[in-house]
């Protein structure tokens, strides 16, 4: 058996949990960022069209 101190799990499985929420949570946000620029992007062209579509 090894000597010294015993190893503390409890923390690493804490941080371990604290690391996979903070990943989580900045995926989610990317790809809330991804679509709102996807809406943006399509309103964009929406609004060009019809403004091209005016001219005509």
């Amino acid at each position: 058996m090894a000597k010294g101190p015993e190893k503390n799990t409890n923390n690493k499985a804490l941080h371990a949990k604290l690391l996979k929420r903070k990943k989580a949570k900045l995926q989610e946000e990317k790809k809330e960022k991804a679509l709102r620029l996807k809406a943006l992007v399509a309103k964009m062209n929406q609004k060009k069209s019809s403004n091209e579509s005016d001219v005509s």
